[in-house]
């Protein structure tokens, strides 16, 4: 144990730091029990978001895959080359207890058949099929992306408060109680040591006194 200095000064500034640390280990378990909380209702989203991605795209492969046994591949080609765009989204960024996030803004990739570049004369409705679930497949990546990176991070910050209460309640918590105790000890030891001179004192005080009156008396 460190050395500490058995003092009632050192024994009070001891027990308010004990205090502090308690205080800062319930506030630590609040916050962490929230962001649990947190966790888990966009783990709920995350669960429901991949089972609907995998939807998509198996639906996504398959309208592919019949447009590639149906339509002219040179055709299907071509519309392919014409809806490469690249997607522009802006990120921003929010906080769920303390904790950043990031917020993606974006427009939408779904595009009406106009707006996705190929002649609709020349293209099928297979075509267009395939074009929009793969639209809807990167809508759903994308919004997957945010909510996945709000998990990790909140996910790290629950590990991050986890080890801060464990050092807290494991470590610098009983090693303060521990030199507490051990400068209770050492005070009342010494309160039991000042004592006992104290007796021999009064007793040596005594006896010296009683000496005292005989010899007057025997004078």
């Amino acid at each position: 144990m460190e050395q500490v200095r058995p003092t009632r000064m050192e024994l009070m500034r001891l027990k308010a730091q004990i205090r502090l640390a308690e205080q800062g280990r319930d506030l630590l378990r609040q916050k962490m029990d929230a962001l649990i909380q947190e966790f888990f209702k966009i783990l709920s989203t995350v669960s429901d978001s991949r089972e609907e991605l995998e939807q998509v795209s198996q639906a996504a492969d398959l309208a592919l895959m019949l447009a590639e046994a149906t339509d002219d591949p040179v055709t299907l080609r071509s519309a392919s080359f014409a809806t490469r765009r690249s997607i522009t989204v802006d990120i921003t960024g929010k906080n769920i207890m303390g904790v950043p996030v990031p917020v993606i803004e974006k427009k939408r990739v779904s595009k009406s058949m106009l707006e996705r570049g190929y002649g609709i004369i020349t293209t099928s409705a297979r075509i267009d099929e395939t074009a929009e679930r793969y639209e809807l497949e990167l809508d759903l990546l994308i919004k997957l992306a945010e909510i996945e990176t709000a998990m990790r991070r909140l996910g790290a910050e629950i590990q991050m408060n986890r080890r801060r209460v464990n050092a807290l309640e494991q470590i610098l918590i009983p090693e303060l109680q521990g030199q507490a105790k051990y400068i209770e000890n050492a005070i009342e030891e010494r309160e039991r040591e000042d004592l006992f001179r104290l007796k021999k004192v009064k007793s040596i005080i005594e006896k010296k006194k009683k000496k005292a009156k005989e010899k007057k008396r025997g004078m």
